[in-house]
């Protein structure tokens, strides 16, 4: 049987992806043979059903980091195949660093948002989300419910989604609202089509969190550029919205951060070509 976790496969080809329990070996390279194609450039050719796992194994580990495949055995001379998405770290901005305006259409409702409709808020978080990354579905409830309360205390909120629909239709704005009125967000779900809003935040994974504090008249300014908490899909750590609640707290309360920021850590942003 060919075991592929679904979620890994879907962000390699953006298309849905299912086990087949008839699989043969022979598919389990072709799979591998995709994989390799579409993210690091490695021809299928050099993936056939003949060769052995000690030839092709570290063949893929060399051409790639971001992508690794192990095969392992699954009893009775079968074979296992596991897929590993790729993860990036949300890079260092320095605090100050100026919220940059843009102008972007809620698929939801149709609406443009502007950074000016949040100028008499405290505060405003903004987030790089998008629907099919399984770091983003780990945490989508659990981002509706606390951005749901914080919300209520004064916080002003947004979900960007960056990724190119060319490779993963499945981030489209017609599944935006599907997600949207799924987890029942409070918050804008915007549309950056062109991907010029996450350059000029230099977004680069998702989630990525940017929480901006404003005092007076000042403009927004970055306050808190980390991770939600320290639990990863398959970790067993329990989410649990720390780290960005503290910050939230401090934002609203004027105090400064009393903790170091740990980056966020997620899926690659789907540039276009």
């Amino acid at each position: 049987m060919c075991c592929l976790p679904q979620h890994c496969l879907r962000d390699v080809l953006g298309s849905e992806c299912k086990p087949n329990p008839n699989s043969s070996h022979t598919d389990i390279w072709r799979a591998m043979s995709l994989v390799a194609t579409s993210v690091v450039g490695v021809r299928a050719s050099q993936f056939r059903s003949s060769a052995s796992s000690s030839a092709l194994l570290p063949a893929l580990a060399h051409r790639t980091r971001a992508y690794r495949s192990l095969m392992t055995p699954a009893g009775s001379g079968r074979m296992r195949l596991q897929v590993r998405a790729a993860r990036l770290e949300s890079t260092g901005l320095s605090v100050g660093f100026r919220a940059p305006q843009f102008e972007l259409p809620e698929p939801m409702t149709g609406k443009i948002w502007t950074l000016d409709d949040f100028e008499g808020s405290p505060a405003l978080l903004v987030m790089f989300i998008c629907n099919h990354c399984p770091f983003v579905k780990h945490l989508k409830k659990d981002i509706a419910k606390l951005t749901s309360f914080y919300m209520e205390k004064g916080l002003a909120c947004i979900a960007i989604s960056s990724n190119s629909v060319v490779t993963h239709p499945q981030d489209g704005p017609e599944f935006m609202i599907v997600d949207a009125e799924k987890f029942k967000y409070s918050f804008p779900y915007l549309y950056d089509e062109s991907q010029e809003v996450a350059k000029a935040f230099q977004a680069v994974c998702t989630p990525e969190f940017y929480l901006f504090k404003k005092d007076g008249r000042r403009p927004f300014e970055l306050f808190y550029h980390g991770q939600f908490d320290d639990s990863r899909p398959g970790s067993n750590v329990p989410v649990t919205g720390k780290d960005l609640s503290r910050a939230i707290d401090c934002a609203l309360s004027g105090q400064e951060l009393p903790f170091v920021q740990k980056p966020s850590v997620g899926c690659s942003i789907k540039w276009n070509q």
